[in-house]
């Protein structure tokens, strides 16, 4: 005979996709009803649209499939109300805050606390059209796909970009009770300007508010337990930049250039910044280094710029990555298997050792 509880305990090790706790912890399952074989759950989404709501039907579903006894089963997804959406923000804001808040000073976002466990990697470059966005991206995944649990900060507020590369269409960070929730793809979770401006609308700001939503980024956002958190910096030295050595004195960097030796060259300025400010530079990444056809390799931009730029730099070359259309849909992220998905992955080992990230058994993309 099937009993309550059996379904509790079953329903207990689904987990909500964003938050990555038990649906039962965070209130998420309204009622429970048994009537012999036959059971009825009720699961509360936080909002109607929930992009996730197909994902929560299915773990739910194979949770009670799971449970012997039962014979067959009704899954209701719900919406939350008000409270309902206020109780479910507190519970995940549990353990969340800083207990050590002076008063009369904000509140540290955990992330930016000084016992943080997530390493911070900036990825910059010295001018704009060098492919920094869709490096950002495709390491992001590269060490995703690694077992890295991975954040992407899209801190181009005038040049956003990563929404697009990730395809995420007009998808939106949910909000919960003034709690963002980070929008997930290929296993990253990403935050960027570009969810809050419509229609792509320019953005005209000056350095503070800039500052402002890079903080809140950080502030109003719920990342849960990250390893590492990718910023992908607007080009040049200007305020952005400022602001992200300025918040985040632990960050390493990784400067992105392309063969071009003006191109090293200007690179080189954002790696002297990273050096003036005691950022330690991980190595260079030459993007868009060849085209290869028949196995012949065409240096299409020249040759040796990110060489120079790691030898100036007195840091390393990580890697050198082929021209090539990421898919024929668009996306900016390259298949798991692709030429260039294995340098990036040969990038991600290099970086997460560098950086001290804990040891994975890696499996090969």
């Amino acid at each position: 005979m099937v009993t309550e509880q059996a379904i509790w305990d079953a329903l207990r090790k689904v987990e909500d996709p964003e938050v990555h706790r038990s649906i039962v912890d965070l209130g998420m399952v309204k009622r429970v009803d048994v009537k012999e074989d036959h059971v009825m759950v009720e699961v509360l989404l936080t909002v109607s649209g929930c992009p996730l709501r197909n994902k929560i039907d299915q773990d739910v579903r194979a949770a009670l499939a799971s449970v012997p006894g039962v014979g067959s089963y009704d899954v209701i997804l719900s919406t939350m109300s008000d409270e309902e959406r206020r109780q479910f923000a507190a519970k995940v804001r549990t353990g969340q805050a800083d207990p050590l808040q002076i008063a009369g000073q904000p509140e540290v976002p955990p992330l930016l606390r000084p016992d943080t466990k997530t390493v911070f990697i900036a990825v910059a470059s010295g001018k704009g059209g060098v492919g920094k966005s869709t490096v950002t991206a495709n390491l992001a995944v590269a060490l995703s796909r690694l077992g890295y649990r991975v954040g992407v900060i899209d801190a181009d507020i005038y040049g956003f970009s990563i929404p697009s590369i990730f395809q995420l269409g007009d998808r939106k960070p949910a909000l919960v009770d003034n709690l963002l929730m980070p929008v997930q793809q290929d296993g990253v979770k990403i935050m960027s300007m570009g969810f809050f401006v419509p229609d792509n609308s320019p953005v005209v700001w000056r350095g503070p508010m800039l500052g402002k939503m890079l903080r809140n980024f950080f502030a109003e956002a719920y990342w849960g337990e990250l390893d590492v958190m990718l910023l992908d910096l607007p080009p040049g030295t200007g305020d952005v930049a400022l602001d992200v050595h300025t918040l985040l004195p632990k960050s390493k960097e990784v400067i992105v250039t392309t063969p071009q030796a003006n191109a090293a060259e200007v690179a080189a300025r954002a790696g002297t910044m990273a050096i003036k400010t005691n950022h330690e530079i991980l190595g260079v990444i030459e993007n868009m280094s060849y085209f290869e056809i028949n196995g012949e390799k065409h240096y299409i931009f020249g040759k040796g710029g990110g060489e120079r730029l790691a030898r100036e730099l007195r840091t390393d070359l990580l890697g050198e990555i082929p021209l090539g259309v990421a898919t024929a849909s668009g996306s900016g992220i390259f298949p798991s298997g692709s030429p260039q998905a294995w340098i990036f992955q040969s990038i991600a080992e290099t970086i997460a050792k560098k950086a001290g990230l804990p040891a994975i058994s890696w499996n090969k993309a």
